[in-house]
This record gives C-alpha cells, structure tokens and sequence, in this order.
C-alpha cells in the first residue's frame, strides 16, 4: 500500500490502545508502520528500483532487525534528547518500545501483500512474489476506515469518554472485514474469468490477473495472458459477477531478436524478475536500437506508464 495508508494503520493501532504502553509509543508505531520502505533510497542510485523494493527489508531478515534499530533509535533519543527537556514524561520503555516497533513493522508486509504490485515475504531466502490482488495500492475507503478509526478516538477523548480507543478499534475491526470480503469477492471474481475463458475457447491454464479497480469494490479489472497479447477485460458484480472482455489489449513482441538481447543484460534481467506482465516496444533510430520494457498491470498503452525500461543495444 502507499505511505499514506501504512501511516494511518500506524496511528490507528496506537489510537486502539498501544500508544499508551510507553513514552513515544505512538512515534513510534507511526515509524515502525513504514520502515520497511527504506528501501525508497534505492531510487536516488542507479540501480534499478523495482528490482529492489519490497525485497530485502520486507523479508524475514528486515522484519527482524529495522524494528529492533528502530527501537534503539527511538531508546536513545528518549535518552540523550527528550528526558534532558524541562517536565519530560517517563522515560520510554525498551521493551514497550520494541513490541510497538515489531507490531508496527509487521504491519506494512500484511498491507502490502494485498495489492498486485505484490511482495518477496521470503527475502533473501526466495525472490518469488506474492499477490494478495484484494485492494488497489491507494485504497480511498482504507483511507475512511482508518482515517475514520483515529478522528473517532480522538474525538471521544477530547470529551472525556471513558473508553476512546473503542472507536480505533471498531475502525480496525471494519478495515479487516473489508479487506477480508475484498480477498473474497477476488476469488469470485477469478470464477467468473475461469469460467468466461473457458467459453471463449481458451486452454484452462491461461495466464491471467484479477485486479481491484480504484475506487470501486463491485468491479475487477481483468488481464490475460493470451501468448502473443494481453488483452484487458472487466468483472462486474451485478449483483452476480459477469466477465466482459474489454476489446482492447497490448502485443507483447516478445519475438523480436532485439528483445531477447535486453533480456539477457543484468538490468533486463532484474526487471523481469519483477514484471509480472512484461511487454516489449522495439525502436531503431539509425544504428541504434532501443528496447522498452513494460509491465501491463501499469501501462495505459505500448509507450507510457511509470514503470517502463528502456535498454539500449548497440
């Protein structure tokens, strides 16, 4: 999911009840809840950006050591900082500390599985990735489940009501059952397609992709591997869920010879590592030749979307 959502899971946990387990306990659920995206520092280098997010510092290995570093940061400029300040609060628990950054920190994996962009839980140890395929990366009714979690306990405390974390907790409660009819109406939704490319004639082992659409929990978009093609499609929930093929789709060209050059350079490689539908645009431009790598689940069309490659051969 985007910053913004894993920040409002962050708050509305420690609005539930957590931030009250020690001094900076809402800092740091609301750190904890992003560190792993540390890994965004990999696109001021050169190197190839979706080839490392979502890796590393989402797997076991980061999940075990960013939420004891951040612990420790948050310990010590308990310390040496905030307790130097005239009327300083108790001094912060270390172990409240570290259970808040653990449970913060594994809630960002748990968010951005649930997406088609997907995740390498098993980082280092596997490079495969996850697709949850339930919420679009930026989910506006999230934003009104949490968002409405946190105002509410907010709220309630500032008029002195006994118990102001009910309303965080209830707003969690809510985003669970969301997420959970989400992943469910998915596999329906998945039914549906089974079924539509079995009339259409296509071999029961097709390729495909079932997507949320932004905004709107009653539709998926649909995306199919049909060998030379993707073509695009759409489940509609109404109230049965009913497959239509969009019309419209994108080549591959994944026979060029110019492609199978970019495929085995080390940045070709690592991109489609990370693409889950990879399609090629080949341009020749004198004796020069260039070869755009793009992902269909974030291409409108053969030359635009954020994520396209392009590998020069000479």
């Amino acid at each position: 999911m985007d910053p913004v959502c894993h920040t409002l899971a962050g708050a509305a946990l420690g609005e539930a009840g957590l931030k009250t387990r020690t001094s900076l306990g809402m800092a740091t659920l609301l750190l904890a809840a992003n560190v792993p995206d540390v890994d965004v520092l990999a696109y001021a280098t050169d190197a190839l950006a979706v080839h490392v997010r979502r890796g590393w510092t989402h797997g076991p290995i980061g999940l075990v050591v960013l939420p004891l570093a951040l612990a420790g940061l948050m310990f010590a400029w308990d310390r040496i900082v905030r307790q130097r300040r005239a009327h300083a609060p108790p001094p912060a628990s270390w172990a409240g500390l570290v259970l808040l950054a653990y449970i913060g920190a594994l809630s960002h994996p748990v968010l951005d599985f649930l997406n088609s962009y997907g995740i390498r839980l098993l980082m280092p140890f596997s490079e495969e990735w996850y697709y949850g395929d339930a919420l679009y990366i930026v989910d506006p009714w999230m934003y009104v489940l949490l968002g409405g979690a946190i105002v509410a306990a907010r709220w309630r405390a500032r008029r002195g009501h006994a118990r102001p974390a009910r309303a965080a907790r209830l707003g969690l409660g809510l985003a669970a059952v969301y997420v959970s009819l989400m992943l469910a109406s998915n596999l329906v939704a998945r039914s549906a397609v089974e079924a539509g490319l079995v009339r259409a004639g296509l071999p029961p082992e097709t390729r495909f992709m079932v997507t949320p659409v932004w905004a709107n929990p009653f539709a998926r978009e649909v995306l199919i591997d049909t060998g030379d093609r993707y073509e695009k499609g759409f489940v509609w929930f109404e109230p049965r869920p009913h497959f239509r093929p969009a019309g419209f789709g994108l080549a591959i060209n994944r026979d060029d010879p110019a492609v199978a050059i970019a495929a085995r350079t080390a940045r070709g490689q690592q991109y489609l590592g990370w693409s889950r539908f990879p399609f090629f645009v080949v341009e020749r431009i004198g004796g020069r030749t260039l070869v755009h790598i793009n992902d269909a689940r974030y291409a409108g069309d053969a030359q635009d979307g954020w994520a396209r490659e392009t590998i020069a051969i000479e």
